[in-house]
């Protein structure tokens, strides 16, 4: 996988996550207002608009990238296969 393919799907993965929120706080926000408890508000329509930065992103990316390598590693293959040594620890 390539950095900009990763780069994309991580994007996509936070946008999806904020939108997520979004939709449950709309969800909430009428949900009070049906039953009539609380205060509402004026509904006043506003655009959302989410920056992510590119900094962050990158760090998400070594992290990633690390995570993999050590996977790939040979010691990363004795611990997925769950090996033990001679006194029954794990190698």
């Amino acid at each position: 996988m390539n950095d900009n393919e990763l780069r994309n799907q991580i994007n996509q993965l936070i946008r999806d996550e904020i939108q997520e929120g979004i939709n449950e706080y709309i969800d909430y926000k009428d949900q009070v207002k049906e039953s009539g408890l609380g205060f509402v508000e004026k509904d006043d329509e506003k655009e959302l608009k989410v920056n992510v930065s590119e900094r962050e992103i990158d760090k998400i990316m070594k992290q990633y990238k690390k995570l993999k390598k050590s996977q790939k590693s040979n010691l990363g293959q004795i611990k997925k296969l769950n090996l033990l040594d001679q006194y029954g620890r794990q190698l």
